[in-house]
């Protein structure tokens, strides 16, 4: 017999929160769960165990796409193990295009930091070099006020985009061979 456990049994034994438990069913990574005569979500050790592999997943960067890829491999006793290291190969590599594009960023951002006087005088290099191209009649007359509660799904979406707009900077870096513009 199968000890069931409540959701935060459950996400005290997967090391998740209930919320992410919720989150998950939802999505369809882990199928919706057993329900008691009162209503209450029940989970066995397999839920955890999937669970914690979702945790770990997660822990390594893998997209919510790429771990039901995973989880439907581990499911699957006849895959072959070149399936599961061409998800992970495929992770590896998008990994590796993201540090670059961090690098990237960040070399930008450091020429910006460094062109700043960063004094008592309104004149910024960093705000110079962010408006480029921009008519100083274009300047904002406003500070954003930004509101308070939930995300959209298209700007969530927008903010965990895979791709970096490194172009919109027009920020040249100069290296020994050519210039390179973020």
């Amino acid at each position: 017999m199968t000890t069931l456990m409540n959701i935060g049994e459950a996400a005290n034994a997967a090391g998740v929160s209930a919320k992410m438990i919720r989150h998950y069913e939802q999505i369809g990574l882990l199928p919706a769960a057993e329900r008691s005569e009162s209503g209450y979500r029940l989970y066995g050790g397999r839920e955890v165990s999937v669970l914690r592999f979702i945790r770990q997943s997660r822990r390594l960067g893998f997209s919510v796409a790429q771990i039901a890829e995973l989880i439907g491999l581990w499911s699957d006793s006849q895959r072959s193990s070149r399936e599961v290291k061409a998800v992970a190969q495929r992770h590896l590599a998008d990994l590796e295009e993201k540090r670059r594009e961090i690098e990237q960023m960040m070399q930008g951002l450091s020429v910006l930091v460094q062109a700043c006087h960063g004094n008592d005088q309104p004149h910024c290099a960093i705000l110079d070099k962010l408006s480029l191209h921009s008519p100083a009649q274009h300047q904002p007359d406003h500070k954003p006020q930004l509101r308070k509660g939930r995300v959209s799904r298209d700007e969530a979406a927008a903010g965990s985009s895979s791709t970096i707009d490194l172009m919109a900077w027009g920020v040249h870096v100069h290296h020994a061979d050519k210039p390179t513009t973020f």
